[in-house]
């Protein structure tokens, strides 16, 4: 069992885990070993709830594929331990930042009468203040 939060868990099986050659540098070590981790999560089959579900394929963009499956590439470390690792970290952060409710719509306000004023008297402030930098008149 994968423990995402004190509410929410995932069974083994419906996380795949596949070994794969990582991209990139390395010299021979990297063209005869797969150390990169492919970690296969189908968002729409799983034991999640709806609103999570829904909220997880926002989040997860161009990582989701048009079946709605989750595929995360961790490849950053030489060990596929530490890359299995990593991969299994990202998919329980998506899912927890999936998990938490959305934020309130933002409410809209207007600036005061005050606020208003001091911003006008500040703007003419300024406007002297820059007027006074120009030639002086009458010295020519």
């Amino acid at each position: 069992m994968i423990e995402i939060n004190h509410h929410i868990t995932l069974a083994d099986d419906e996380v795949q885990v596949r070994a794969v050659r990582a991209s990139g540098p390395g010299g021979q070590h990297v063209n005869k070993v797969s150390t990169a981790i492919e970690l296969r999560f189908d968002v729409r089959s799983s034991s999640l709830p709806e609103r999570v579900k829904t909220r997880l394929e926002h989040l997860a963009g161009s990582r989701l594929t048009l079946e709605g499956v989750l595929i995360l590439v961790a490849q950053e470390y030489r060990s596929q331990e530490m890359n299995r690792r990593a991969a299994f970290d990202r998919l329980i952060g998506l899912i927890r930042k999936a998990a938490e409710p959305p934020p309130p719509p933002r409410k809209k306000t207007k600036p005061s009468r005050a606020a208003k004023q001091r911003r006008v008297d500040a703007k003419t402030r300024r406007g002297g203040l820059k007027a006074k930098r120009g030639r002086v008149k009458g010295e020519d």
